[in-house]
């Protein structure tokens, strides 16, 4: 069978090309809840390749993956500079049995706008791509108009933890936006992309023409809240942060560091108080932590660097993170809230966060501390029953107080599945910073897949 569709995006037909162009395209535009992921893009959208692998893996350090890949080679013979462009699955079993080819068009709308289409020919139900292109509309056309709203001066980013959930997709983005990315690697650098960073004795160097520095890198707070785990965490933190603040205070100024931080900083059992960045910090090991990471970051601000600390909530992605698994648990029909449910969740979107970001990256007026969360925090409750409802599935089977124990401990369970934050974004108010996804649901049904196409399609 084949399906063709066709949708209008904010931008001329020559920005949607650059677009389509530019390194991170294909990963912007790859849905999460598909069940390849990709590896690497064509770098030639008339004869390159691009390779996708199934998401599922073994776990630990080997990371198998199970199934094989799927190839998309670019067809020159279906290529026209700015209009069009073919990609074939030329791997097996995949090229035998499901024919795919994927005619990609661009074309001027109405009002000077871009027309895209989209053709497949495949044996694959249209039932079965309806999300995915769902999807990519949405996202190339998010893209665009977050694109629209900053300075696009080409600026060198550099980049730890590029590998990460928030990494990967940060630095997409800033692909697509036309910025240089250099990922700081702990290992052998390959290529002029990468720079080798010693977390323990970087490169006095290693900042040489970057503009700005985003600071990722971290080892996940989430895990059995044993003293080696807290110790793993803090380590990863604070010294390698202050080392890299270091660095950035040595170039006088002319590199901004935007690096990560998380509203662990107020604690964990905060209530119903609503908090604000200049709320007071909260006790407890994670607030702690965050507290004397964010401190590392004081030797940049005091040698006039502009430094921004990014305090994360509960990050919303269909490929990583919380959201997975709990909706495997509402799918089979078993979810429901938490303990008593009351508790405050203070959750961002993937593409929210990313967009606070590149906005910290080009944005001279963002500086100092900034909730990264959406503007409508929720109980445990109620994000319960609006995943269940985006997903169609009763959420009537409570999760014991107990249970996050038997995996977290008792410390890692009081604060991280049962904490309670209200953190409002007030910082990103006060800039009238304009979110994708606002709201729970919205956020849920796109990186979910449970998007209808746009109307008119």
């Amino acid at each position: 069978m084949s399906i063709d569709l066709t949708c209008t995006v904010p931008a001329t037909p020559d920005e949607a090309w650059r677009y389509f162009a530019s390194p991170g395209a294909f990963r912007r535009l790859s849905p999460p809840f598909m069940p390849l992921r990709p590896v690497s893009e064509a770098d030639s959208l008339r004869d390159g390749v691009a390779v996708l692998e199934p998401r599922t893996a073994l776990p630990g350090p080997l990371g198998v993956r199970f199934g094989p890949r799927w190839l998309a080679q670019h067809d020159p013979a279906g290529f026209i500079e700015g209009e069009r462009f073919v990609d074939r699955c030329v791997s097996q079993p995949y090229a035998a049995t499901t024919g795919w080819v994927h005619t990609h068009t661009v074309t001027a709308g109405p009002d000077g706008t871009a027309l895209l289409g989209d053709r497949v020919d495949a044996r694959v139900p249209g039932r079965m791509l309806s999300p995915v292109f769902a999807y990519r509309y949405r996202q190339m056309a998010a893209d665009l108009d977050s694109l629209a709203r900053y300075d696009n001066r080409a600026l060198t980013v550099a980049v730890t933890g590029a590998s990460g959930l928030v990494g990967t997709a940060l630095t997409a983005l800033l692909g697509v936006a036309g910025h240089r990315v250099i990922r700081l690697v702990r290992g052998d650098a390959r290529g002029p992309g990468e720079r080798h960073w010693d977390t323990g004795d970087p490169a006095a160097d290693l900042l040489e023409g970057v503009d700005v520095l985003v600071h990722l890198a971290g080892a996940p707070i989430a895990g059995r809240f044993t003293d080696r785990h807290l110790e793993l965490v803090r380590d990863s933190r604070v010294g390698p942060t202050r080392r890299l603040a270091g660095l950035v205070a040595a170039r006088g100024g002319s590199t901004t560091l935007v690096s990560a931080s998380a509203i662990g900083y107020y604690g964990a059992d905060r209530g119903d108080e609503r908090l604000v960045e200049d709320s007071a910090p909260g006790s407890g090991p994670v607030a702690d932590i965050v507290v004397d990471w964010e401190r590392d970051c004081e030797p940049a601000r005091l040698a006039g660097a502009r430094v921004v600390n990014v305090r994360t909530g509960i990050v919303l992605s269909g490929s990583g993170g919380m959201l997975p698994p709990l909706a495997a648990i509402t799918r089979s029909g078993l979810g429901g809230r938490l303990g008593s449910g009351r508790q405050w969740m203070s959750w961002i979107s993937l593409d929210d966060l990313t967009d606070i970001y590149l906005r910290a990256i080009v944005d001279p007026a963002v500086t100092g501390p900034v909730n990264a969360i959406a503007p409508e925090p929720v109980t445990n409750s109620e994000f319960t029953r609006v995943l269940g409802s985006v997903l169609r599935r009763p959420t009537v089977v409570p999760v014991p107080g107990w249970a996050p124990a038997l995996v977290l401990g008792g410390r890692g369970s009081d604060e991280l599945a049962l904490a309670s934050q209200r953190i409002l974004p007030q910082a990103l108010a006060g800039a009238d910073h304009r979110f994708r996804h606002p709201r729970l649901e919205s956020a849920l049904a796109h990186e979910l897949g449970a998007e209808e196409l746009p109307a008119g399609l």
